[in-house]
């Protein structure tokens, strides 16, 4: 299977102390070289820049082959080179990491799941406590809707 993560999601799966999902879930993840740029700028916690600066075996940087078009213009620059490699290695998912991003990757005809996505799956599969999971990202600077966090316990949650 092939994933394109964006940033934010392997940032808080490392700071609540959970990356190690997305081998589990996915076997290997791929990001782009504007990824591996804002994981590791001075102003990122040091837990993800130093888990980012010795990446595990499952985590593949890769180079962006792809020209931008018009349509990605408005995207940052990490999340345009999300779009872009999904598009070159023809990905089977996409971790985006916010509501501009999933609505691009869905107008380009990918498939996306987002960090409460995978955290759902994860919890389907019995790898992570779902509530834990939740209570620690609430501890973050990640902000989803209280009714949104409600609605992942309700679906997932057993």
């Amino acid at each position: 299977m092939k994933v394109i993560s964006n940033t934010f999601p392997i940032a808080y799966l490392v700071l609540i102390g959970y990356i190690d999902l997305l081998p589990a879930l996915f076997g290997s993840v791929s990001i782009p070289k504007a990824v591996q740029v804002e994981l590791t700028r001075p102003g990122a916690p040091d837990m993800i820049r130093q888990r980012i600066a010795s990446p595990p075996i499952w985590l593949t940087l890769e180079a962006v082959m792809t020209p931008a078009d018009q349509t990605l213009i408005r995207l940052h620059p990490g999340e345009r080179e999300v779009i872009l490699l999904a598009q070159q290695l023809k990905a089977d998912l996409v971790i985006p990491d916010d509501k501009a991003v999933r609505q691009v990757a869905q107008e380009q005809g990918l498939n996306i799941t987002g960090l409460l996505g995978v955290l759902g799956t994860a919890a389907e599969w019995g790898l992570v406590d779902l509530p834990v999971a939740v209570e620690r990202l609430r501890q973050t600077s990640f902000r989803a809707s209280p009714r949104v966090l409600k609605a992942l316990l309700d679906r997932y949650h057993r």
